[in-house]
């Protein structure tokens, strides 16, 4: 009887530490448990992010890393998919989106490095300008609430709007907006990926599209916005991970190398000003 106890004891022993190891094994990072992995998994939008990790690439192998990209079209998985261990970082949003996830959803995330600006725009097919919007006009824009911040300061800042003082302007809402002389009405029924075809057919007066999308979907926001954000935005798109893994040799690679020159040379060459690298 003595031996069968001690052999109950030993098998739960043993299952105890397997599901001590399985959970070590899913918040590990998707490169493994190595504290320094040479394989760098990396969850991005297809555009600009996945063109500039691609340009990376030799750059990172030079330094002795692979550089795994797993592309995404929304804003919601590649957070999910970092949180669970499924990518070693992710490289698609800018900081007061990070923040508002970790708010919401208790991620556990850290900013490993500030990499470029993508400055919004508004578009529209059917007027020229902003002074050309009549009145109560309506302006689609993104259902991210995140972004709703960014919106209306932009329109502020166009004098389209003013906003009440003393409002946080990252987190401002419609409902912070004091002086409208347009009566101008806003729509925020639809995903961000989805705008641009809302612009190709011609819905509302305007929208306000992020430069990934737009420059995804064949739009150039340097000549077919009607207004652009300024590039002093504080929307700069980062390398996010969990919190801890910011201080891997991996990681601290991957971001010295989309701050490098090289790679900045490559953000201005190629997206002309619709996508604006950090400099240091």
């Amino acid at each position: 009887m003595k031996k069968f106890l001690t052999g109950i004891l030993l098998a739960v022993l043993v299952l105890a530490l397997a599901a001590c190891g399985a959970k070590d094994d899913k918040n590990g990072s998707a490169g493994g448990s190595d504290e320094d992995s040479k394989v760098i998994k990396v969850g991005a939008s297809n555009v600009p992010h996945a063109e500039i990790l691609e340009e990376a690439k030799p750059l990172l192998k030079e330094k002795g890393y692979d550089l795994e990209i797993e592309p995404y079209q929304d804003y919601v998985l590649p957070n999910q998919d970092l949180d669970s261990g499924d990518l070693d970082a992710n490289y698609f949003q800018h900081i007061p989106y990070m923040e508002t996830q970790i708010a919401d959803h208790g991620y556990d995330f850290t900013n490993a490095g500030s990499i470029h600006i993508e400055p919004i725009g508004v578009y529209s097919k059917k007027y020229k300008s902003l002074d050309e919007l009549p009145e109560g006009a309506t302006i689609l824009i993104s259902n991210s609430v995140a972004d709703h911040g960014r919106v209306l300061a932009m329109l502020e800042a166009e004098g389209l709007i003013k906003l009440k003082d003393g409002v946080d302007k990252t987190k401002a809402e419609v409902k912070d907006i004091v002086d409208n002389p347009k009566n101008i009405q806003f729509d925020a029924n639809y995903e961000a990926a989805l705008l641009p075809q809302m612009y190709d057919s011609e819905e509302g007066d305007a929208v306000l599209i992020n430069s990934n999308y737009a420059i995804d979907a064949g739009i150039n926001p340097m000549e077919d916005s009607i207004a652009l954000e300024e590039s002093d935005s504080p929307y700069v798109n980062i390398i996010a991970v969990n919190t801890g893994d910011e201080d891997k040799p991996a990681i601290k690679a991957l971001g010295e190398v989309l701050t490098s020159k090289e790679i900045q040379d490559f953000i201005l060459d190629k997206w002309k000003g619709s996508v604006v690298p950090v400099t240091k």
